[in-house]
């Protein structure tokens, strides 16, 4: 696949694909609805999806001189090592590395220092003193060491098969993925079609109210898993993409061993490793220029920023409004990758790269929209949707459902007192985080005193006295006690 190298190209590939596909139809290209197509289909889950294993140095697109450097650097860092251990480290059929194993012998710069078992895989290879001066010319041009990477172009096909828009929910899986919070079917059957946009999703309302609990479970109910490489090479450049803190490799619980899920998979191109759908989430840290990439002076790599470690997956923008740039320069910052699925990321001293941007973007906030952004800006969001308080019927549930958590036997009449005490009179808006809270509250008091915790009402007097914020003015409160004591 031939990556687009400039605005215009990837808007007239666009176009153009969209054209031939009218063309063959006759009509618009529409989803199938999920009724029709059978079981929702899984992003990275079919046989095309997975990156084949390379045969031949042309199936890896990496050039011959791309390979010898890194195999030169990697004895470099590790000393003698197998072809076996090159295999496993370097990711990539032996029959490819020894091709250049061969080659780098016939130059002077590798050796075989002894063998071990049967073949060249069993073979212990080192730098030659001309090696490792060699080492020394290509390290000021690149320091990477690891598995091979995967150019641009190839990235992009794999990314193309694995799009999160093509993932499906239906309001079974929407039903299921939320029965662990209490939420009305008009909110679920308002964030089902959201999800299936695979665009961007605006979530606001006061906080407290799980906004963040239901982006991570979009997550969670959109499954599937999909392929990740270890690295992506570019203008010569190497760019780290896997991040084990966002990449969950698929069946890691069931590993044993220590870092034997690590090793090579077979099957499928092992420079890619096969992970659950990413969720990457970022907060009021974020700034514009944690968008770009960032360059590790240890390593010599650059790092792929946040929303390419989230390609197949989910993006939340928490806190969005309380970020340290204005919302309006992070909004615009997103325009053209929401339209055009494709984001420009710029090397130093080097040209604008495109890359893919293919997840679900979701904004969370707990501020007022109509301040934080125009009309305008709000438009170019797909979905908007309102978090809001709950009923008192869904309190109550919620309620309960915390105490059966904490093995606290529930009374309705709790929560009546905590309404009577503390919502009403001093106009304090119940949240749905607050019956979590409290419980937590009573449990810690119970541990504290060493009883039983229970929803009796000293002790529930006690937990909610230090939980709710008492805005009361002390001094109108003495002066109208002793008015009345006079």
């Amino acid at each position: 696949m031939n990556r687009p190298t400039s605005l215009a190209e990837v808007t007239e590939t666009r176009s153009a694909e969209t054209a031939d596909e009218r063309e063959r139809t006759g009509s618009r290209r529409t989803a199938q609805p999920a009724a029709l197509r059978g079981a929702p289909s899984r992003s990275g889950e079919g046989p095309d999806a997975a990156p084949p294993v390379p045969e031949s140095l042309e199936d890896t697109a990496l050039s011959s001189a791309t390979l010898s450097d890194l195999l030169l650097r990697t004895l470099n860092q590790q000393g003698a090592r197998t072809g076996a251990q090159l295999e496993e480290f370097i990711r990539l059929p032996f029959h490819i590395l020894d091709d250049e194993l061969l080659t780098l012998q016939q130059r002077r710069f590798v050796e075989v220092r002894s063998t071990q078992g049967v073949g060249r895989r069993g073979y212990f290879f080192d730098l030659t003193g001309e090696g490792r001066s060699r080492v020394r010319e290509i390290l000021p041009s690149s320091r990477y060491v690891g598995p091979a990477p995967v150019p641009l172009g190839q990235y992009w096909a794999v990314v193309e098969k694995q799009k999160v828009q093509d993932a499906r929910v239906t309001r079974e899986m929407v039903r299921e993925g939320f029965k662990h919070m209490v939420l009305d079917d008009e909110l679920m059957d308002s964030l089902g079609p959201a999800v299936n946009s695979g665009k961007s999703l605006f979530l606001y309302g006061f906080a407290g109210n799980g906004k963040t609990t239901i982006a991570e479970a979009i997550a969670d109910m959109m499954g599937g898993a999909i392929y990740v490489p270890f690295a992506i090479e570019v203008e010569g450049q190497v760019i780290s993409l896997f991040d084990p803190l966002h990449h969950r490799p698929v069946f890691e619980e069931e590993q044993t061993g220590g870092d034997a899920w690590l090793k090579p998979a077979k099957g499928h191109d092992p420079r890619f490793i096969r992970v659950h759908r990413p969720v990457v989430m970022v907060g009021g840290e974020l700034t514009l220029d944690q968008l770009e990439l960032q360059f590790d002076a240890q390593s010599g790599v650059f790092r792929a920023p946040p929303q390419v470690k989230a390609n197949g997956g989910i993006f939340i923008i928490d806190d969005f409004g309380r970020q340290r740039v204005r919302p309006r320069d992070l909004l615009n910052r997103w325009m053209l990758p929401l339209e055009k699925n494709v984001d420009f990321l710029t090397l130093p001293m080097g040209p604008k790269l495109p890359v893919p941007f293919e997840c679900l973007l979701i904004f969370s906030t707990n501020l007022d929209p109509s301040e934080l952004v125009e009309e305008a800006f709000l438009r170019r969001i797909r979905y908007k949707i309102l978090i809001g308080d709950p009923t008192r019927e869904q309190y109550e549930e919620i309620f309960e459902r915390c105490c059966v958590a904490r093995g606290i036997p529930y009374e309705s009449e709790a929560v009546a007192y905590i309404f009577e005490t503390y919502y009403e009179p001093h106009g304090i808006f119940a949240r749905a985080c607050h019956p979590r809270d409290i419980v937590n509250q009573v449990c810690d008091l119970a541990q504290y005193l060493e009883v039983e915790a229970s929803l009796a009402t000293p002790m529930l007097k006690l937990a909610c006295g230090a939980y709710f914020l008492d805005t009361s003015d002390p001094q109108a409160d003495n002066e109208e006690t002793e008015a009345h004591v006079d």
